[in-house]
Protein backbone atom coordinates (compact mmCIF):
# COMPACT_ATOMS: atom_id res chain seq x y z
CA UNK A 1 0.00 0.00 0.00
CA UNK A 2 1.46 3.37 -1.03
CA UNK A 3 0.95 6.79 0.45
CA UNK A 4 -1.54 9.03 -1.32
CA UNK A 5 0.20 11.64 -3.54
CA UNK A 6 0.89 14.79 -1.58
CA UNK A 7 2.09 18.25 -2.53
CA UNK A 8 5.23 19.78 -1.02
CA UNK A 9 3.07 21.92 1.24
CA UNK A 10 1.51 18.92 2.95
CA UNK A 11 2.49 18.51 6.59
CA UNK A 12 3.74 15.29 8.11
CA UNK A 13 0.50 14.80 10.03
CA UNK A 14 -1.61 15.49 6.93
CA UNK A 15 0.23 12.65 5.21
CA UNK A 16 -0.39 10.44 8.24
CA UNK A 17 -4.10 11.28 8.28
CA UNK A 18 -4.45 10.41 4.61
CA UNK A 19 -2.46 7.23 5.08
CA UNK A 20 -4.71 6.24 7.98
CA UNK A 21 -7.78 6.98 5.85
CA UNK A 22 -6.45 4.63 3.16
CA UNK A 23 -5.83 1.95 5.80
CA UNK A 24 -9.37 2.28 7.14
CA UNK A 25 -10.77 2.15 3.61
CA UNK A 26 -8.88 -1.08 2.99
CA UNK A 27 -10.19 -2.54 6.25
CA UNK A 28 -13.77 -1.63 5.37
CA UNK A 29 -13.60 -3.84 2.29
CA UNK A 30 -13.78 -6.87 4.52
CA UNK A 31 -11.85 -8.92 7.02
CA UNK A 32 -9.83 -11.99 6.07
CA UNK A 33 -11.43 -15.37 6.52
CA UNK A 34 -10.79 -17.00 9.90
CA UNK A 35 -7.71 -19.22 9.73
CA UNK A 36 -8.36 -22.92 9.21
CA UNK A 37 -5.17 -23.80 11.07
CA UNK A 38 -4.60 -21.65 14.13
CA UNK A 39 -5.06 -21.21 17.84
CA UNK A 40 -8.08 -20.09 19.81
CA UNK A 41 -8.37 -19.04 23.42
CA UNK A 42 -9.60 -22.02 25.43
CA UNK A 43 -11.16 -22.29 28.86
CA UNK A 44 -9.33 -24.06 31.67
CA UNK A 45 -11.68 -27.03 31.44
CA UNK A 46 -11.02 -27.36 27.70
CA UNK A 47 -7.25 -27.30 28.20
CA UNK A 48 -7.47 -29.88 31.00
CA UNK A 49 -9.66 -32.13 28.86
CA UNK A 50 -7.23 -31.90 25.94
CA UNK A 51 -4.29 -32.89 28.13
CA UNK A 52 -6.29 -35.74 29.67
CA UNK A 53 -7.09 -37.04 26.18
CA UNK A 54 -3.40 -37.02 25.27
CA UNK A 55 -2.44 -38.93 28.42
CA UNK A 56 -5.31 -41.37 27.88
CA UNK A 57 -3.96 -42.10 24.39
CA UNK A 58 -0.51 -42.77 25.87
CA UNK A 59 -1.94 -45.15 28.49
CA UNK A 60 -4.10 -46.95 25.92
CA UNK A 61 -1.13 -47.43 23.61
CA UNK A 62 0.97 -48.83 26.45
CA UNK A 63 -1.85 -51.21 27.37
CA UNK A 64 -1.58 -52.66 23.86
CA UNK A 65 2.14 -53.25 24.45
CA UNK A 66 2.94 -50.62 21.86
CA UNK A 67 5.26 -47.63 22.12
CA UNK A 68 3.36 -44.33 22.36
CA UNK A 69 4.35 -41.35 20.24
CA UNK A 70 3.38 -37.71 19.84
CA UNK A 71 2.49 -36.40 16.39
CA UNK A 72 3.54 -32.75 16.14
CA UNK A 73 3.12 -30.32 13.25
CA UNK A 74 6.43 -29.46 11.62
CA UNK A 75 6.98 -25.78 12.39
CA UNK A 76 10.37 -25.60 10.67
CA UNK A 77 9.48 -26.27 7.04
CA UNK A 78 8.45 -23.68 4.44
CA UNK A 79 6.45 -26.46 2.77
CA UNK A 80 3.94 -26.11 5.61
CA UNK A 81 3.55 -22.35 5.16
CA UNK A 82 1.19 -20.37 2.97
CA UNK A 83 1.31 -16.61 2.53
CA UNK A 84 -1.75 -14.37 2.72
CA UNK A 85 -1.02 -10.65 2.45
CA UNK A 86 -3.95 -9.88 4.79
CA UNK A 87 -2.65 -12.16 7.57
CA UNK A 88 0.94 -13.09 6.83
CA UNK A 89 2.61 -16.48 7.12
CA UNK A 90 0.09 -19.16 8.06
CA UNK A 91 0.45 -22.87 8.65
CA UNK A 92 -1.40 -24.89 6.03
CA UNK A 93 -4.29 -27.12 7.02
CA UNK A 94 -2.67 -30.42 6.05
CA UNK A 95 0.95 -29.91 7.02
CA UNK A 96 3.69 -32.46 7.39
CA UNK A 97 4.29 -33.74 10.90
CA UNK A 98 7.04 -35.09 13.11
CA UNK A 99 6.66 -38.24 15.19
CA UNK A 100 8.22 -38.07 18.65
CA UNK A 101 8.62 -41.75 19.52
CA UNK A 102 9.07 -43.11 23.01
CA UNK A 103 11.07 -46.09 21.72
CA UNK A 104 13.52 -44.16 19.56
CA UNK A 105 16.92 -43.19 21.00
CA UNK A 106 16.76 -39.96 19.01
CA UNK A 107 13.45 -38.78 20.42
CA UNK A 108 12.82 -40.62 23.69
CA UNK A 109 14.15 -37.74 25.79
CA UNK A 110 11.96 -35.21 24.01
CA UNK A 111 8.97 -37.51 24.48
CA UNK A 112 9.66 -37.59 28.22
CA UNK A 113 10.14 -33.81 28.38
CA UNK A 114 6.84 -33.21 26.60
CA UNK A 115 5.10 -35.43 29.15
CA UNK A 116 6.80 -33.60 32.01
CA UNK A 117 5.83 -30.15 30.74
CA UNK A 118 2.27 -31.32 29.99
CA UNK A 119 2.07 -32.44 33.63
CA UNK A 120 3.31 -29.05 34.82
CA UNK A 121 0.83 -27.23 32.58
CA UNK A 122 -2.00 -29.41 33.90
CA UNK A 123 -1.14 -28.46 37.49
CA UNK A 124 -0.90 -24.76 36.60
CA UNK A 125 -4.27 -24.72 34.85
CA UNK A 126 -5.93 -26.84 37.53
CA UNK A 127 -4.73 -24.53 40.32
CA UNK A 128 -5.31 -21.36 38.27
CA UNK A 129 -1.71 -20.28 38.74
CA UNK A 130 0.84 -19.04 36.21
CA UNK A 131 4.52 -19.64 35.59
CA UNK A 132 7.08 -18.18 33.23
CA UNK A 133 9.06 -20.26 30.78
CA UNK A 134 12.07 -19.49 32.93
CA UNK A 135 10.29 -20.87 36.00
CA UNK A 136 9.66 -24.13 34.18
CA UNK A 137 13.27 -24.40 33.07
CA UNK A 138 14.58 -23.94 36.60
CA UNK A 139 12.38 -26.71 38.01
CA UNK A 140 14.98 -29.07 36.55
CA UNK A 141 17.62 -27.17 34.60
CA UNK A 142 19.92 -30.20 34.37
CA UNK A 143 17.19 -32.30 32.78
CA UNK A 144 16.14 -29.64 30.27
CA UNK A 145 19.70 -28.67 29.40
CA UNK A 146 18.94 -25.14 28.20
CA UNK A 147 16.09 -22.66 28.00
CA UNK A 148 15.56 -23.08 24.26
CA UNK A 149 14.54 -26.72 24.80
CA UNK A 150 11.74 -25.60 27.11
CA UNK A 151 10.71 -22.77 24.77
CA UNK A 152 10.48 -25.10 21.78
CA UNK A 153 8.46 -27.75 23.63
CA UNK A 154 6.00 -25.16 24.95
CA UNK A 155 5.45 -23.87 21.41
CA UNK A 156 5.01 -27.46 20.18
CA UNK A 157 2.38 -28.08 22.88
CA UNK A 158 0.62 -24.81 22.04
CA UNK A 159 0.53 -25.86 18.38
CA UNK A 160 -0.55 -29.41 19.26
CA UNK A 161 -3.44 -28.26 21.47
CA UNK A 162 -4.29 -25.34 19.14
CA UNK A 163 -4.35 -22.84 22.00
CA UNK A 164 -2.21 -19.74 22.69
CA UNK A 165 0.46 -19.91 25.36
CA UNK A 166 -1.66 -17.81 27.72
CA UNK A 167 -4.30 -20.58 27.81
CA UNK A 168 -1.57 -22.94 29.04
CA UNK A 169 -0.97 -20.56 31.98
CA UNK A 170 2.58 -19.98 30.79
CA UNK A 171 3.97 -16.46 30.57
CA UNK A 172 7.27 -15.09 29.38
CA UNK A 173 9.24 -12.18 30.75
CA UNK A 174 9.02 -9.26 28.34
CA UNK A 175 12.19 -7.68 27.02
CA UNK A 176 10.47 -4.97 24.97
CA UNK A 177 9.92 -1.33 25.93
CA UNK A 178 7.18 1.16 25.14
CA UNK A 179 6.97 4.95 25.46
CA UNK A 180 4.64 7.65 24.25
CA UNK A 181 1.04 8.71 24.28
CA UNK A 182 -0.54 5.61 25.79
CA UNK A 183 -2.26 4.72 29.04
CA UNK A 184 -3.67 1.41 30.18
CA UNK A 185 -4.68 -0.61 33.21
CA UNK A 186 -3.00 -3.94 33.91
CA UNK A 187 -4.88 -7.04 35.04
CA UNK A 188 -4.01 -6.40 38.71
CA UNK A 189 -5.38 -2.84 38.56
CA UNK A 190 -2.04 -1.09 38.12
CA UNK A 191 -2.54 2.01 36.00
CA UNK A 192 0.28 2.81 33.61
CA UNK A 193 1.06 5.97 31.68
CA UNK A 194 3.81 5.66 29.08
CA UNK A 195 4.28 9.44 29.00
CA UNK A 196 7.11 10.47 26.74
CA UNK A 197 9.53 13.30 27.03
CA UNK A 198 11.25 12.83 30.33
CA UNK A 199 9.49 9.79 31.58
CA UNK A 200 6.96 7.07 31.81
CA UNK A 201 4.83 6.69 34.90
CA UNK A 202 3.50 3.70 36.77
CA UNK A 203 0.64 4.70 39.09
CA UNK A 204 -0.51 2.40 41.85
CA UNK A 205 -2.71 4.96 43.58
CA UNK A 206 -5.93 6.13 41.90
CA UNK A 207 -5.38 9.77 42.83
CA UNK A 208 -2.04 9.91 41.02
CA UNK A 209 -3.37 8.47 37.77
CA UNK A 210 -3.81 11.78 35.99
CA UNK A 211 -1.21 13.77 37.89
CA UNK A 212 2.38 14.50 36.84
CA UNK A 213 5.04 11.96 37.80
CA UNK A 214 7.25 12.64 40.77
CA UNK A 215 11.01 12.54 40.39
CA UNK A 216 11.06 9.10 42.03
CA UNK A 217 8.57 7.77 39.47
CA UNK A 218 10.33 9.05 36.38
CA UNK A 219 12.05 6.66 34.01
CA UNK A 220 12.78 6.45 30.31
CA UNK A 221 10.36 3.77 29.17
CA UNK A 222 7.87 1.19 30.39
CA UNK A 223 8.58 -2.52 30.06
CA UNK A 224 6.07 -4.26 27.82
CA UNK A 225 3.63 -6.06 30.19
CA UNK A 226 3.81 -9.85 30.43
CA UNK A 227 0.03 -10.25 30.18
CA UNK A 228 -1.11 -8.39 27.08
CA UNK A 229 -4.48 -10.14 27.07
CA UNK A 230 -5.20 -8.73 30.54
CA UNK A 231 -4.67 -5.08 29.56
CA UNK A 232 -7.79 -2.90 29.65
CA UNK A 233 -8.83 0.73 29.37
CA UNK A 234 -6.22 1.46 26.73
CA UNK A 235 -6.30 5.15 25.80
CA UNK A 236 -4.26 7.02 23.17
CA UNK A 237 -4.44 10.01 20.87
CA UNK A 238 -1.30 8.90 19.01
CA UNK A 239 -1.16 9.57 15.29
CA UNK A 240 1.27 6.74 14.61
CA UNK A 241 3.24 3.88 16.16
CA UNK A 242 6.97 3.58 15.49
CA UNK A 243 8.63 0.19 15.99
CA UNK A 244 12.38 0.52 16.54
CA UNK A 245 14.59 -2.52 16.02
CA UNK A 246 17.40 -1.76 18.45
CA UNK A 247 17.30 -0.64 22.06
CA UNK A 248 20.26 1.73 21.50
CA UNK A 249 18.36 3.53 18.73
CA UNK A 250 15.21 3.59 20.85
CA UNK A 251 17.10 5.16 23.77
CA UNK A 252 18.74 7.70 21.44
CA UNK A 253 15.32 8.76 20.16
CA UNK A 254 14.11 9.12 23.74
CA UNK A 255 17.16 11.21 24.62
CA UNK A 256 16.48 13.40 21.57
CA UNK A 257 12.93 13.97 22.86
CA UNK A 258 11.44 12.30 19.78
CA UNK A 259 8.11 11.54 21.41
CA UNK A 260 7.48 15.18 22.27
CA UNK A 261 8.79 16.53 18.97
CA UNK A 262 6.53 14.15 17.03
CA UNK A 263 3.71 14.12 19.60
CA UNK A 264 1.31 12.45 19.79
CA UNK A 265 2.92 9.10 18.99
CA UNK A 266 3.86 5.73 20.48
CA UNK A 267 7.29 4.14 20.24
CA UNK A 268 8.07 0.45 20.82
CA UNK A 269 11.23 -1.65 20.70
CA UNK A 270 11.59 -5.40 20.91
CA UNK A 271 15.35 -5.03 21.43
CA UNK A 272 16.15 -7.01 18.31
CA UNK A 273 14.07 -10.04 17.40
CA UNK A 274 10.78 -9.28 19.18
CA UNK A 275 9.46 -11.54 21.90
CA UNK A 276 5.88 -12.77 21.91
CA UNK A 277 4.62 -10.07 24.28
CA UNK A 278 6.00 -7.22 22.17
CA UNK A 279 4.36 -8.68 19.06
CA UNK A 280 1.08 -9.18 20.93
CA UNK A 281 1.16 -5.56 22.12
CA UNK A 282 1.77 -4.16 18.64
CA UNK A 283 -1.07 -6.34 17.33
CA UNK A 284 -3.39 -5.18 20.13
CA UNK A 285 -2.64 -1.50 19.48
CA UNK A 286 -3.33 -1.98 15.78
CA UNK A 287 -6.58 -3.86 16.36
CA UNK A 288 -7.85 -1.23 18.82
CA UNK A 289 -6.76 2.02 17.21
CA UNK A 290 -5.86 1.35 13.55
CA UNK A 291 -3.16 4.00 13.50
CA UNK A 292 -0.29 3.83 10.97
CA UNK A 293 2.54 1.56 12.11
CA UNK A 294 6.11 2.07 10.89
CA UNK A 295 9.35 0.17 11.46
CA UNK A 296 12.85 1.62 11.80
CA UNK A 297 15.40 -1.16 11.32
CA UNK A 298 18.97 -1.61 10.16
CA UNK A 299 19.51 -1.82 6.40
CA UNK A 300 20.83 -5.36 6.64
CA UNK A 301 19.30 -8.85 6.30
CA UNK A 302 18.66 -9.18 10.04
CA UNK A 303 16.92 -5.79 10.28
CA UNK A 304 14.76 -6.62 7.27
CA UNK A 305 13.80 -9.98 8.77
CA UNK A 306 12.81 -8.32 12.06
CA UNK A 307 10.57 -5.92 10.17
CA UNK A 308 9.01 -8.90 8.37
CA UNK A 309 8.33 -10.66 11.69
CA UNK A 310 6.20 -7.74 12.91
CA UNK A 311 4.44 -7.45 9.56
CA UNK A 312 3.99 -11.03 8.39
CA UNK A 313 5.11 -13.24 11.27
CA UNK A 314 7.62 -16.06 11.48
CA UNK A 315 7.66 -19.64 10.27
CA UNK A 316 7.95 -21.12 13.77
CA UNK A 317 4.89 -19.20 15.06
CA UNK A 318 2.86 -19.41 11.86
CA UNK A 319 0.19 -21.44 13.69
CA UNK A 320 -0.63 -18.28 15.68
CA UNK A 321 -0.23 -15.68 12.92
CA UNK A 322 -3.74 -14.28 13.32
CA UNK A 323 -2.86 -13.16 16.88
CA UNK A 324 0.56 -11.73 16.09
CA UNK A 325 0.88 -10.13 12.66
CA UNK A 326 0.17 -6.59 11.49
CA UNK A 327 0.32 -6.58 7.66
CA UNK A 328 -0.33 -2.82 7.67
CA UNK A 329 3.20 -2.20 9.02
CA UNK A 330 5.22 0.08 6.72
CA UNK A 331 8.98 -0.10 6.21
CA UNK A 332 10.06 3.43 7.10
CA UNK A 333 13.80 2.80 7.01
CA UNK A 334 16.63 2.53 6.97
CA UNK A 335 16.14 1.44 3.36
CA UNK A 336 19.18 -0.09 1.66
CA UNK A 337 18.80 2.53 -1.08
CA UNK A 338 19.12 5.23 1.61
CA UNK A 339 22.77 4.27 2.03
CA UNK A 340 23.61 5.71 -1.39
CA UNK A 341 20.99 8.44 -1.33
CA UNK A 342 22.30 9.82 1.97
CA UNK A 343 25.94 9.45 0.87
CA UNK A 344 26.83 7.29 3.86
CA UNK A 345 30.60 6.65 3.67
CA UNK A 346 31.48 3.14 2.58
CA UNK A 347 34.09 2.81 5.32
CA UNK A 348 31.37 3.25 7.95
CA UNK A 349 29.48 0.19 6.71
CA UNK A 350 29.98 -3.30 8.12
CA UNK A 351 30.54 -5.90 5.35
CA UNK A 352 28.11 -8.79 5.17
CA UNK A 353 29.34 -12.05 6.64
CA UNK A 354 28.66 -15.45 5.08
CA UNK A 355 25.86 -15.87 7.60
CA UNK A 356 24.39 -12.50 6.56
CA UNK A 357 24.53 -13.53 2.91
CA UNK A 358 22.76 -16.81 3.70
CA UNK A 359 20.06 -14.87 5.55
CA UNK A 360 19.70 -12.51 2.58
CA UNK A 361 19.38 -15.41 0.12
CA UNK A 362 16.69 -16.93 2.36
CA UNK A 363 14.74 -13.66 2.55
CA UNK A 364 14.80 -13.21 -1.22
CA UNK A 365 13.05 -16.58 -1.62
CA UNK A 366 10.26 -15.86 0.81
CA UNK A 367 6.76 -15.33 -0.59
CA UNK A 368 6.26 -11.87 0.90
CA UNK A 369 9.39 -10.62 -0.92
CA UNK A 370 8.87 -12.38 -4.24
CA UNK A 371 5.42 -10.77 -4.61
CA UNK A 372 6.62 -7.20 -3.88
CA UNK A 373 8.93 -5.71 -6.55
CA UNK A 374 9.82 -2.70 -4.36
CA UNK A 375 10.94 -4.92 -1.49
CA UNK A 376 12.89 -7.19 -3.81
CA UNK A 377 14.64 -4.18 -5.30
CA UNK A 378 15.50 -2.78 -1.88
CA UNK A 379 16.72 -6.10 -0.53
CA UNK A 380 18.99 -6.50 -3.56
CA UNK A 381 20.08 -2.92 -4.18
CA UNK A 382 23.03 -2.43 -1.85
CA UNK A 383 24.11 -5.90 -0.83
Amino acid sequence: MAFAPMGPEASFFEVLDRHRASLLAALSKGSPEPPVQGTRTASSSEVLASIENIIQDVVTTLARNEAPAFIIDNRSSWENIKFDDTVGLQMVSHCTTRKIKSDSPKSVKKFALILKILSMIYKLVQSNTYATKRDIYYTDSQLFGNQSVVDNIIDDISCMLKVPRRSLHILSTSKGLIAGSLRFTEEDGTRVSCACGASALVCREPQSWMGPPSSQERRQAIAVPSNIQGLRNLITDAKFLLIVEKDATFQRLLDDNFCNKMSPCIMVTGKGIPDLNTRLLVKKLWDLFHIPVFTLVDADPHGIEIMCIYKYGSMSMSFEAHNLTVPAVRWLGLLPSDINRLNIPKDSLIPLTKRDQMKLDSILKRPYVTCQPFWRKEVSVSF
